[in-house]
């Protein structure tokens, strides 16, 4: 079974000398390996739970819940799985066999193809780095609230009274305890992000605390974190199950999961959904990060990580949809104990009372209510949704709904469901303290497995790449914490909370989308999909289906480009938007981002992007510069890499005309020895046997 020749049309003509011709392929028996002294996982679990463990993260408690109700339901959810077959499994397993093969993280893998696209790596690096940035915030508002937590009553359960007037605070009063709480307590945040206020110093405490989590957990590289990964990735599981059980017991739980999953069909003629949907499978595997090929870097070679790839995507998913019953379990309780106490008797009891003054004019009319009107508490809200769908239209304006799905649609989405959806909930538990403690501990134990991850995708490539950095493991992840605390200082003043709403919405977004682009068109058309199907066979000794290729070349592509032009469609046209927090009215509003911030936005997502350009043009002009001499060796400093054939057990062959792999000398760490492979050995194909000799690496 030939590789094809360079001449093949799989590989791209457009990167002309620097175009991909090595083969990932598995050295012959005997040879020693020249990275021995890379970490690997003591275990699989620990591998799988350290995979599970970074795609599975905060996103899937409080986003895919709310697109799910957002977006039909049980619609959006076929929809979700349609595109995690079709476009994010394909790309999931793309990274795993990518990162296994070569075995280095994101910078040596796409360089390794071709010294051209090694600014994929840096971008991916560069996006990495953002996202660890916001995501630690997050993290720190967890352990505050975690803190907060072991006192009863909460201190969020009630408003607080103001000393100077004996009464309750007005913008508490005008809003609710969880969110004065959140907004005024936690964040104390200003009406815009234009006014920058002090910096918060408690927020400031925790934050620094959640970095010092992170340095201690990675100190050691995988050694160290995988160890924190068997009680970080798994306790989140227990909690969730825990709060699944007791969410069911309450009444209007039924209500809340009859709102997520009933179907609405007509959701899949919205291009909008499409985007969304496509978006959620895109983050929620962690694709583009990096992290997923540096994590699988440190397996052994033949590692079935197809198996890897669909048992994590199907893990990921099925924790989405079980954190999507834990929620709208609770919030159907949320909405439903709203609705009945707080609209029944207050809204209800109103209503009521005029209906009740309304008896003298119309008591024999056909649209009167047939409930207890001198009695609201015996009332049921369907008795009166009933009634008033029929006959609220005859009575005046003055006579309103009681709307459960008005209460289910508020509060639902990020740090909205976090800190002030279910804030609320669990003040309303018996012993609410510990389930307080008990949720926020399985946020940060999400946020700490994601960071892990997100960190390991920034200090793999770097420590692979440059030697330097490599031998000085610990100063180098101490060194990019204490980087990230200080830059990460502009979220904890008091408009901080619209910075990382800008980060989130728009520095991780676009960078990830086109990285994977570029990485999909740098495995597919550059290095050649069969010759990649060819070096997975020699990995898992078997062949995988050839469906790959063409979703590989053709649909994922489409996807992720559609997906961008979408994207960038959608911030051109809506245009940057954020949601601020007005302490006068006590309610959110929907404000423009300033001019600054505009061209914020836009530094944030040019400098994640521009290394992969700079890496092609470098790579291109260090070529040209080279003697004619050397251009025509091997392309400039580029030593030509050979292409083997397999050479069967039953073939009569030297045994110097089976080599391994020659690397790129110079440009990339030479390619670590492969396990032994029985009697498969790798053959010189015809058209490069007249090569010159002193190529060969000796090995």
């Amino acid at each position: 079974m030939e590789k094809p020749s360079l001449e093949s049309n799989e590989d791209g003509g457009w990167l002309g000398e620097g175009q991909s011709q090595a083969q990932l392929a598995p050295a012959p028996n005997g040879v020693e390996t020249n990275d021995v002294d890379r970490p690997a996982w003591d275990s699989k679990i620990q591998y799988v739970l350290a995979q599970v463990g970074f795609s599975v993260g905060l996103g899937n408690v409080w986003r895919f819940p709310y697109l799910c109700h957002q977006n039909g339901g049980g619609a959006f959810m076929l929809l979700y799985v349609f595109l995690l077959l079709i476009v994010g499994v394909p790309l999931f397993f793309m990274e795993l066999a990518a990162g296994q093969s070569i075995r280095q993280g994101s910078i040596g893998v796409w360089k390794y193809i071709s010294p051209k696209l090694a600014g994929i790596g840096y971008s991916s690096c560069m996006v990495c780095f953002y996202v660890a940035l916001y995501y630690n915030v997050i993290i720190a508002w967890s352990l505050f609230y975690m803190g907060n937590s072991f006192q009863y009553p909460l201190p969020w359960e009630q408003c607080p009274i103001d000393a100077t007037t004996n009464e309750t605070v007005r913008e508490c009063a005008s809003s609710s305890p969880t969110s004065y709480f959140w907004f005024r307590k936690a964040l104390n945040i200003t009406n815009s992000i234009e006014e920058s206020g002090e910096f918060n110093p408690i927020m400031t405490g925790c934050l620094l605390a959640a970095w010092a989590i992170v340095s201690l957990a990675m100190i050691k590289g995988i050694k160290s974190s995988a160890k924190v990964m068997y009680f970080s990735s798994v306790f989140p599981y227990v909690v969730l199950f825990i709060f699944l059980i007791r969410g069911l017991l309450l009444d209007g739980a039924m209500e809340g999961i009859t709102y997520m999953f009933y179907p609405k069909l007509e959701i899949w003629g919205n291009v909008q959904v499409w985007r969304q949907a496509a978006t959620q499978v895109f983050f929620a595997l962690g694709l583009g990060y990096g992290s997923v090929i540096a994590y699988s870097s440190y397996n052994p070679v033949h590692n079935n990580c197809h198996r890897d790839a669909l048992m994590v995507s199907s893990i990921n998913f099925m924790t989405s949809v079980l954190a999507s019953l834990v929620v709208f379990v609770v919030l159907g309780f949320r909405a439903k104990n709203i609705a009945l106490q707080k609209s029944l008797f207050l809204t209800s009891s109103r209503n009521l009372g005029l209906l009740s003054s309304m008896t003298s004019h119309g008591s024999n009319q056909h649209w009167w209510p047939w409930f207890n009107m001198s009695d609201p508490g015996s009332v049921s809200v369907d008795e009166y949704r009933e009634w008033y769908s029929h006959y609220g239209s005859m009575v005046g304006s003055n006579i309103t709904d009681c709307s459960l799905e008005e209460e289910m649609n508020k509060g639902v989405e990020g740090t909205g469901l976090a800190f002030i959806a279910f804030t609320e909930v669990m003040a309303l538990f018996p012993a609410s303290p510990f389930w307080s403690t008990l949720f926020f501990l399985m946020l940060l134990n999400l946020g700490l497995s994601t960071m892990f991850g997100t960190m390991q995708g920034i200090l793999t490539p770097l420590m692979d790449n440059f030697s330097l950095l490599g031998r000085h493991r610990t100063i180098l992840t101490v060194s990019s914490c204490a980087l990230g605390f200080l830059i990460g200082l502009l979220f904890t003043q008091r408009s901080g909370n619209y910075f990382v709403t800008m980060f989130d919405d728009y520095s991780a977004t676009l960078p990830l989308i086109i990285v994977v682009i570029f990485e999909t068109i740098s495995v597919a058309w550059v290095y050649g999909t069969d010759r990649f199907l060819d070096d997975i066979e020699v990995m898992l000794k078997w062949r995988p289906p050839v469906v790959y290729k063409y979703l590989w070349k053709y649909v994922c592509l489409l996807a992720m480009a559609s997906l961008l032009a979408a994207s960038l469609l959608r911030m051109v046209l809506k245009g940057p938007t954020y949601t601020a927090w007005n302490q006068s009215t006590a309610s959110e509003m929907t404000l423009e981002y300033p001019g600054w911030a505009l061209a914020m936005i836009v530094m944030l997502i040019v400098f994640a992007t521009l290394p992969v350009p700079i890496g092609y043009v470098h790579s291109t002009l260090k070529n040209r510069t080279v003697p004619n001499t050397q251009s025509e060796e091997g392309g400039g400093q580029e030593v030509h890499r050979e292409l083997y054939t397999k050479c069967n057990s039953t073939e009569q062959l030297d045994s110097s005309s089976c080599h391994r792999v020659l690397s790129e000398e110079g440009e990339t760490p030479p390619r670590t020895a492969f396990l032994p492979m029985g009697n498969e050995h790798y053959r010189l194909l015809p058209q490069q046997e007249d090569e010159d000799e002193e190529q060969d690496t000796g090995v």
